[in-house]
């Protein structure tokens, strides 16, 4: 998949003519250059991965043209790969990385394969073997970005140290009946590279638990609910969105004095809380704190914690993606709101706004969350609110949104300075 833009050599072009109108006027003759020499090389398409069961494989198809009109002695094939996928046994002449996530970037596992082989124009090469991929038991959406280039594209940033491979080195060899790619400019010739979404037939038990409040009239408590990820899948959302949000009525009588970092108020007594990251590794929780002052006694008031956002087509147990939360007032003659048992609508989880494809297997276990207690606030998972709708007026700047803004800008200046190899990454 060629990446560039024809329109920059009309840009090239005018430049070309402004420096050669410069140089007459000095008395000098222009020297002529050619753009479309040397070499380039173009990377073949990759058709995406679907439908791949967790403990199998499957195979790269790599293969990549010099469309330039110069060889090359020696290129480099990578392969990029998020957590919910591994390298196998790897030939002796790659080396495997580890990366720690950076950059609002999940995980991964890169492999660079060395070949010190000529490789000349117009022709079709691949390795002789190709690069085998295992699909573990926690895939779900993953990525694998694959990379050719005339230099070394090994990982620097937040990289292991290189473990090399104990299989029989490979060689490319040329592909005859297929079709060379088309010779052209490219802005970096000497690297190519293309994005292939894999996804694998998995779920993902994503839940929330809610809570019981204690307290008397003028009393400020502590609530805390929280979201899981109770596998077996990971799940990476694309365009770096929450992997979900979570909406929070308060139960009537009740103002927040506090509210959480992650959180954004929509209407009076409702927020809407997003995730610290676009993925949710299986078996991890976000927690929300809130401070709320009760401010008076109202007979039957409760509240709800219920999932929205992206939708979620991998999860098939809905029973835990609402829970309720109660208010006991003292000396108002008991709980009000309601006994919150466990249970809850099968069909609740808020309105899922953006499509999220993914397979679909078998129905992943229904974990119901564990009761916690934390200054008069207990986690109670699944109570049967359903999800509320929040009317009202009010707004307040939110500040996480602000955070973000500050987030993204210092992101735009570190990506700035990033050296050329980082671009292929």
């Amino acid at each position: 998949m060629l990446q560039g833009s024809l329109g920059l050599r009309p840009l090239r072009q005018a430049a070309g003519a402004l420096g050669a109108v410069a140089l007459i006027a000095l008395g000098s003759a222009p020297a002529v250059a050619d753009d479309d020499s040397g070499a380039v090389l173009t990377l073949g398409t990759i058709a995406p991965v679907n439908g791949v069961k967790p403990g199998s494989t499957f195979k790269v198809p790599a293969a990549f043209t010099n469309s330039g009109s110069a060889s090359v002695d020696k290129v480099y094939l990578s392969y990029s790969v998020t957590r919910g996928l591994g390298h196998t046994e790897l030939p002796s002449n790659c080396l495997r990385y580890e990366v720690v996530s950076f950059d609002e970037e999940p995980s991964k596992s890169e492999a660079v394969c060395e070949f010190d082989q000529t490789v000349k124009p117009g022709i079709v090469y691949a390795p002789e073997k190709a690069l085998t991929l295992n699909v573990l038991d926690h895939a779900l959406y993953d990525r694998l970005r694959v990379t050719v280039a005339t230099d070394d594209s090994s990982p620097e940033d937040g990289s292991s140290a290189p473990v090399r491979g104990t299989a029989p080195a490979v060689k490319l060899v040329e592909q005859p009946d297929a079709t060379p790619a088309h010779p052209g400019y490219s802005p970096h010739p000497d690297w190519d590279g293309a994005d292939v979404k894999v996804t694998a037939r998995n779920t993902a038990d994503f839940q929330v638990t809610g809570a019981d409040l204690k307290g008397k009239v003028g009393d400020t408590v502590p609530m805390t609910v929280t979201f899981t990820n109770a596998g077996p899948a990971w799940v990476l959302r694309d365009g770096g969105i929450p992997v979900t949000k979570v909406k929070i009525k308060m139960p009537a009588g009740m103002t927040v004095t506090k509210a959480h970092g992650f959180c954004d108020k929509v209407a009076t007594g409702s927020y809407e809380c997003g995730t610290s990251q676009s993925w949710a590794d299986e078996g991890d929780e976000e927690t929300y704190t809130f401070k709320l002052r009760i401010d008076k006694a109202v007979t039957g008031a409760k509240g709800s914690v219920s999932l929205t956002g992206a939708a979620r087509p991998f999860d098939n147990d809905k029973a835990d993606d609402t829970a309720a939360i109660t208010l006991d007032v003292a000396g108002s003659g008991g709980s009000t709101g309601g006994s919150g048992t466990s249970g809850g609508s099968g069909s609740a989880g808020g309105d899922g706004s953006t499509s999220s494809t993914g397979g679909s297997g078998s129905t992943g276990g229904s974990t119901t969350g564990g009761d916690s207690s934390t200054g008069g606030t207990s986690a109670q998972s699944a109570a049967g609110s359903g999800d509320l709708a929040s009317t009202g007026s009010g707004s307040v700047l939110p500040l996480a949104g602000a955070a973000t803004v500050a987030v993204g800008i210092g992101a735009g200046a570190v990506l700035v300075s990033r050296r050329r190899r980082a671009a292929r990454r």
